[in-house]
């Protein structure tokens, strides 16, 4: 596994952790953020690559920034 899939990985990881700390559905993020359920299932599993814009959109409906998805430092 190259640094792209573990990068990829753990930003999935990350993402489903915030919306899980929200006590939000899935598909519920995902329909805000005009996602299709199965790219963010993927995005979540670190099958995808997501742009900035799609982590800024999906930041900006769990009421977040950018910075708290990237950072990948804080093991909360």
């Amino acid at each position: 596994m190259d640094d792209k899939d573990q990068l990829q990985i753990a930003i999935g990881k990350r993402v489903k952790m915030l919306r899980e700390e929200q006590g939000i559905a899935q598909q519920d993020l995902a329909a805000k953020c005009n996602i299709e359920k199965s790219n963010f299932s993927r995005l979540e599993a670190g099958g995808t690559n997501p742009t900035l814009y799609t982590l800024k959109r999906i930041a900006d409906n769990l009421g977040i920034t950018l910075c708290d998805i990237v950072n990948l430092e804080d093991k909360k």
